[in-house]
């Protein structure tokens, strides 16, 4: 059974008001073009970035493969200075390497302490700060983050969701991005985050026989596409040229709602921590009854939360 496709839809010249009155509400994945973004879209070349960005040390991972998994880990982590990694991203074969001369490079750019600072291109890459704009369609004290991203021809990373609504802004390269709705994170065999499905497009469907319910939404971006990825929309991000790419986050619900030791913005809200916490309990107290009992209470339980938690405002 092939997955449901749909297309996320492309709209050029949106205003903030527009945005925010009409589209925003709708909870969807957008791309957005036309956005003014600034001259990064023409001045960050591999050679301005190698000479502009400095030698300043970032992490980076380092895969062999290149199908990332952050579940099984089939990759490294490393230090580069920022302009070697960017001359090494760009090349197909490397004549210094970690593992292999066709490694795959991704950066995540982080805080200055990642325990305590959030990302902010703006902080750890202030030259490259009046290049670009990023798009004012949230208020300013809602800004979470902006993660710099640097990428691999063919790099694919793992599906995943965050809790934050962000822009995925495509400065440089191309980009296939495969999204799918939190309606369906039943059919993405989770762990934590993150999905246990990396051949999103040839899935083993033996072993993940659900998966072939799960709808893809999907989209190519270019440079100066923005793309709209509401919270804990699940996405699959595949680098199909050498690019450069800024997410920019932002806390639409209250800040008290967040985790405050989160930097990355992806630990699951407070009170959805706290009932997972209570869930673990109650499954516990039911590993006390014999098997029939077990099933019939924990299907019970079931319908009651689907009951009195499931939304029946969304497809």
């Amino acid at each position: 059974m092939a997955l449901q496709r749909f297309s996320v839809p492309r709209l050029e010249g949106i205003s903030q008001e527009h945005f925010t009155q009409h589209l925003y509400p709708q909870r969807k994945p957008l791309v957005l073009e036309g956005i003014d973004l600034g001259a990064c879209t023409s001045k960050w070349t591999v050679d301005y970035l190698s000479q502009v960005g400095g030698k300043k040390e970032v992490k980076i991972h380092v895969a062999a493969v290149a199908q990332m998994d952050f579940i099984s880990k089939n990759f490294v982590y490393r230090t580069l200075p920022f302009d070697k990694l960017v001359q090494r991203a760009a090349e197909e074969k490397h004549k210094e390497f970690f593992i292999s001369e066709d490694e795959k490079y991704y950066l995540r750019s982080l805080g200055e302490d990642p325990r305590k600072d959030v990302a902010d291109i703006r902080k750890q890459f202030p030259l490259l700060e009046g290049d670009i704009k990023f798009p004012k369609f949230f208020k300013e004290e809602q800004f979470f983050s902006s993660v710099f991203r640097i990428s691999s021809p063919g790099l694919q990373l793992w599906t995943h969701y965050d809790v934050m609504d962000n822009f995925l802004i495509q400065v440089t390269g191309k980009k296939r991005v495969v999204l799918f709705s939190p309606r369906d994170a039943q059919y993405l065999y989770l762990s934590g985050t993150k999905s246990e499905v990396l051949n999103i497009d040839n899935p083993d469907l033996a072993k993940y026989p659900l998966f072939s319910k799960a709808r893809k939404y999907e989209c190519s971006l270019k440079a100066g596409d923005v793309l709209f990825i509401p919270a804990l929309w699940f996405h699959n991000v595949i680098s199909e040229e050498f690019g450069v790419g800024v997410n920019v986050f932002w806390k639409h619900l209250p800040s008290e709602c967040y985790d405050k030791t989160d930097t990355y913005g992806n630990k699951d809200p407070t009170a959805a921590s706290r009932a997972a916490q209570i869930l673990d309990r109650a499954l516990k107290t039911l590993a006390e009854l014999p098997e029939e009992y077990r099933d019939f209470y924990a299907r019970r339980m079931v319908l009651h939360i689907q009951d009195k938690a499931y939304s029946k405002n969304f497809e």
